[in-house]
């Protein structure tokens, strides 16, 4: 099995979860990538990365199946150009050399970001209406993208792929961490003083890796399945960080429109300084939506069974507090 994106949060998650069931695992790795999730696995490591489109069939070469989990996440970035040629050209490229390799099966990794938002604040799905114009930002708009070439494939040259759409993946091992790994850090540190309301759906990232393992063995081709949790509001998650941490929870709650401008020159600043902006316009933008999605699907077709947000929570804080992260 080829696994992209092991060094990172997901796939190394998905990474131990083929271990586990005895499959012999191959990880796509940039020459300089950040490894620590590799640590102690024994897998074969492939240098490469999808912006170097000549490194896909020898990481392809002998692989059964694939499991494409790398992606350039980020919430805000100075250059989308490169963004769209990770998401969107990588991935395209990625799948055609499955093709030429003669890949059986495949497990594209998209994202609940491309999928519509309710009006009324009910559950989403795979059948939400969304489109390119309804995204907001750079990262769902090339997760979209890539998904799309990912579909495209699939009816034009048959490519054995099933897409699946993680909700908000925590956890261990976000080393990085991801944006919602650093509202965990942050917030158990106790700098989280105030907030602006929105609504996530929260999911273990190893319920995530063993829904991925579900949708190889069983999902339909072509078809796409939500990987999530349960819904939770921001305060909600804060809250219960201040219960498990003994820290003060949030004093209150922000109003979106005033930091819109504050939000901009952070951006401005951040281009300069070539620092991440504390946040963004993207971010305070996508806030006034919540964002809860059903897994109702791959519940009934796959199996799935995730386990309470709570545990995925609190394994987050044991790990980031044994690494160091809330010193």
């Amino acid at each position: 099995m080829l696994v992209t994106g092991a060094t990172g949060f997901v796939g190394a998650a998905v990474a131990r979860a083929l271990l586990a069931q005895g499959h012999q695992v191959r990880t796509l790795a940039r020459a300089n990538s950040d490894r620590r999730n590799l640590d102690g696995l024994k897998v074969e490591i492939a240098t490469g990365d999808l912006l170097d489109h000549a490194s896909f069939a020898p990481a392809l070469d002998g692989c059964e199946g694939l499991f494409h989990v790398a992606a350039d996440y980020r919430l805000w970035i100075p250059d989308p150009g490169r963004m769209y040629a990770i998401n969107v050209e990588g991935t395209r490229g990625l799948m055609l050399a499955a093709l030429d390799a003669g890949v059986k099966r495949i497990v594209h990794t998209s994202s609940v970001a491309t999928l519509g938002i309710t009006n009324d604040g009910t559950p989403a799905d795979e059948t939400t209406p969304s489109s390119i114009d309804t995204m907001v930002g750079a990262y769902k708009r090339t997760k979209f993208l890539g998904e799309e070439a990912v579909r495209e494939l699939v009816q034009s040259r048959s490519l054995p792929a099933v897409i699946v759409n993680p909700s908000t993946p925590i956890g261990p091992r976000d080393v990085k961490p991801t944006p919602t790994g650093r509202v965990i850090v942050e917030a158990a540190r106790g700098r989280i003083p105030v907030y602006v309301e929105t609504g996530l759906n929260l999911v273990h990232v190893d319920d995530v890796a063993a829904g991925q393992l579900a949708a190889y063995a069983q999902g339909r081709v072509g078809e796409r399945y939500v990987l999530g949790g349960e819904d939770w509001s921001l305060q909600r998650l804060l809250t219960e960080i201040a219960a498990m941490t003994g820290k003060r929870r949030p004093l209150g709650r922000l109003p979106r429109a005033p930091l819109l401008p504050i939000a901009a020159l952070l951006e401005k600043v951040a281009r300069v300084t070539g620092t991440e902006p504390r946040f963004t316009q993207d971010e305070i933008r996508m806030a006034a939506k919540k964002m809860y999605f059903s897994s109702a699907k791959a519940r009934r077709e796959l199996g799935y069974a995730p386990r309470p947000a709570q545990d995925a929570i609190r394994d987050a804080l044991a790990w980031f507090n044994a690494n160091g992260y809330l010193a």
